[in-house]
């Protein structure tokens, strides 16, 4: 993790004098000379304070989590659990040029937060490679630390994987994932009327003559724009654009609410069968963080607007005018079934998060309590598993730490539930079934997403 990372709040400065190196997890750093540390089983802090004049500022790092292909996503993912989870942030972060090292690609972004009075910077670094990401949080009301904490983040360097695992964020071959995935079922049919199939960079969802292709992350695509028009051009040149020869009647429109909608159409011409189409590209982004592009594909606008309705601007009837809950919810049918032979192999789920305490009156450290747990389906052949789960919560110095395992056999109710022998001494069933992205599946119980281990 270079320096050059650093935001606009903190300037680079030379390194001033520090401690000996440590390691947390997969994190090498040079701890801050005469800071407080507090340490928990997910994250370590450094925390420095002036009495006399109200100052502070906190650094949180913590423990590796997995991750997506797209860094963007796994910042902002980040800042919605571990930023939001901390303060309240007023506008969305000012993000800065990001930057690749050793494997691991970076993005940093800030904003102003106000905690019952108490205003500061927050700062957000993460660091996404090799199927992990990693988190650092940096909280204060001052500059007076700006030289400690720069050389703090230059100081890090994080681990390479075992050798043969590569950066998530590296660009593999070409491939159509239906053919080449190895899974039982690359084809749904749903009861509406519906089929999706898996394909190398979207799940295609057709019915008669109309098609939608629910985009797999693209770290391009997917790049934060505080604008969200500019945002919404900048993923048409990159997912619609080069599938096309020529385009009319182009609109780009979106909807700013709490849920903001992105919506583009335009007629165009297919590069491959010289068909004219109407595209219509969407996206709704969700309060909690989530939403994919979307490219609904119809002979003309007519049978879209039929089947979806039409584009209705008006935030206040956001949502309850036709056609964006349906389209939102074309989402959902990226979802296969499973075979038992699917399962085979290490499942694995990991939580963390940690709320941290400011003392109302005087804005100093008080406290920080966290969580974080990780569940691990392990399976063999004959369909045997052993099953674990490790929890630690409690507040950073009194940790509690809890397990449990078990090992059974588990048995398919069709394609769409898992029994489990055994699970913490009783049996269990669960909803199960398949999401794609590039090159991957993640596996779902009872909602639960899990990531196969390499």
């Amino acid at each position: 993790m270079k320096k050059t990372i650093l935001l606009c709040v903190f300037s680079v400065s030379a390194i001033i004098s520090f401690a000996q190196k440590e390691t947390f997890d997969i994190t090498t750093y040079t701890t801050p000379k005469g800071w407080v540390k507090k340490k928990s089983d997910n994250a370590v802090q450094f925390s420095k304070e002036d009495k006399a004049t109200g100052s502070y500022c906190m650094i949180t790092l913590f423990k590796a989590i997995p991750g997506t292909a797209a860094a963007q996503d796994n910042f902002n993912a980040a800042w919605e659990s571990v930023v939001k989870g901390m303060v309240k942030v007023s506008t969305a972060p000012t993000m800065q040029p990001g930057a690749t090292d050793d494997g691991w690609e970076v993005k940093s972004g800030y904003s102003a937060f106000d905690m019952e009075g108490n205003k500061g910077i927050a700062l957000l670094v993460t660091s996404t490679g090799y199927q992990k990401m990693v988190n650092v949080l940096i909280l204060t009301n001052t500059n007076v630390y700006e030289k400690e904490v720069t050389a703090y983040l230059g100081s890090i360097s994080l681990k390479k994987p075992a050798v043969g695992t590569a950066p998530l964020n590296k660009t593999e071959p070409s491939k159509t994932v239906a053919k080449q995935d190895g899974f039982a079922f690359s084809t749904t049919n749903f009861d509406d009327g519906w089929t999706s199939t898996v394909q190398e960079d979207w799940v295609q969802v057709t019915k008669g003559n109309i098609k939608v292709l629910i985009h797999y992350p693209n770290k391009k695509a997917d790049a934060y724009n505080s604008v969200i028009l500019d945002g919404l051009k900048n993923a048409w040149d990159v997912l619609i654009a080069p599938k096309y020869s020529s385009a009319t009647n182009m609109e780009f429109k979106s909807s700013g609410s709490w849920e903001s909608i992105e919506f583009a159409e335009a007629d165009m011409v297919e590069k491959i069968t010289g068909k004219t189409v109407h595209v219509v590209f969407f996206k709704k982004n969700f309060s909690n963080g989530s939403g994919k592009y979307m490219e609904f594909i119809s002979p003309n606008k007519k049978t879209f607007e039929q089947e979806f309705g039409t584009y209705e601007n008006a935030s206040a009837n956001f949502g309850t005018g036709p056609g964006w809950d349906k389209m939102a919810n074309m989402a959902s049918y990226n979802k296969f079934a499973v075979a038992a032979s699917d399962l085979q192999g290490k499942w694995t789920s990991n939580f963390s998060g940690a709320i941290q305490y400011v003392n109302a009156y005087t804005g100093f450290d008080a406290g920080m309590d966290t969580h974080a747990s990780v569940e691990n389906f392990n399976i063999g052949s004959g369909n045997n598993y052993n099953w674990d789960i490790g929890v630690a919560s409690g507040q950073v110095g009194n940790i509690k730490f809890q397990s449990k395992k078990s090992s059974g056999r588990l048995t398919m109710t069709g394609n769409w539930k898992v029994n489990f022998s055994d699970i913490e001494g009783r049996s269990r069933s669960y909803d199960v079934y398949f999401s794609c992205i590039k090159g991957l599946r993640i596996l779902w119980l009872d909602g639960k997403p899990f990531a196969k281990a390499q």
